[in-house]
């Protein structure tokens, strides 16, 4: 029998009818693996073995009483046949220390996504590699350089390297009497490197959630409208979900990323885009399963679970 474990943030606090997680582990569940849930500081290494307080876990696909944990237990993590680590950001020194831990496992444990693509594959940062498919941006903590830039690229998005879900990020531009403010506060007065992009109108269509499996897109896509009160489309800050087929320039721009996903054991990502532009690639814990397998009767989980089964194990 498969021996799956996620490690993911609390299991009694998520929304299942919204988790990506909890999707992979009801597809596990239905292929008959016996699945284990733990949080990311149950990992430990001791006398040179990476190991987990964890618990086996059954789900229930309801909105009440959607999960029952067994007593905790000690485990090896070679004792797993798979691991995903679906911990949210924040990509700090922690969730490096247990990218570490997770490394320390043999060649018959697969980590999803590989622990040193989640370390080099920053979800802000990564987009550098695909210049032809990004909007005018500067990463930078010097406050003086940001603002030059931003003088010369009119409105713009202002973007903490670590964040997620929509969190301090501020729109703004050359005029604006708060810029200043703005940039202290996200680059921390000079101290935390950031990233500006230029503001694509577009976003008024949606920013859009393409799914990617071992670099293969699925090929619709969740665009998430801003609110007419808010310019950020993130579902968490009040957008809202549409399904849309992917556009033909959606394709070029997975087709693009897809092979060094790929290469780099990236299976499971999320890239976002916004009109023609990539503005994130997404690795830790790409959402917008539930909603994309709800509106076109997909089974998204259980077609990454597919293509584990036949390119890894």
């Amino acid at each position: 029998m498969t021996k799956l474990a996620v490690v993911m943030d609390p299991i009694e606090a998520i929304n299942p009818k919204k988790d990506s997680s909890f999707a992979m582990l009801l597809a596990a569940q239905k292929r008959g693996y016996e699945t284990f849930y733990m949080t990311a500081n149950q990992l430990f290494l001791a006398a040179d073995h990476a190991q987990a307080r964890c618990r086996s876990v059954s789900v229930v696909d309801q909105s009440k009483d959607w999960y029952s944990l067994s007593e905790p237990g000690i485990k090896a993590l070679n004792d797993f046949d798979i691991i995903l680590m679906r911990k949210d950001p924040p990509f700090d020194m922690e969730y490096i220390m247990d990218t570490y831990i997770l490394e320390q496992t043999d060649a018959n444990t697969h980590v999803i996504n590989k622990p040193q693509a989640l370390r080099d594959a920053n979800e802000k940062f990564f987009t550098e590699y695909f210049p032809e498919c990004t909007p005018d941006n500067i990463i930078s903590r010097n406050m003086e350089l940001l603002k030059s830039y931003i003088q010369e690229m009119g409105d713009v998005i202002v973007k903490p390297m670590d964040g997620m879900g929509g969190n301090s990020i501020f729109k703004t531009s050359s005029k604006d009497k708060n810029l200043s403010v703005i940039l202290e506060t996200v680059t921390q007065n000079g101290t935390k490197t950031t990233i500006i992009q230029k503001y694509i109108p577009e976003i008024s269509q949606g920013d859009k959630r393409i799914l990617m499996i071992n670099g293969q897109a699925v090929p619709y896509a969740l665009a998430r409208i801003p609110s007419d009160s808010d310019f950020r489309g993130n579902l968490a800050k009040g957008g809202t979900g549409k399904g849309v087929p992917l556009s033909k320039n959606d394709w070029r721009i997975a087709e693009i990323v897809g092979p060094k996903l790929k290469q780099m054991g990236i299976v499971f990502a999320g890239i976002d885009v916004i009109g023609d532009y990539l503005t994130e690639v997404n690795v830790t814990s790409p959402t917008c399963i539930r909603e994309l397998d709800e509106i076109y009767d997909l089974d998204i989980a259980s077609d990454l679970f597919d293509c584990i089964e036949q390119n890894i194990l």
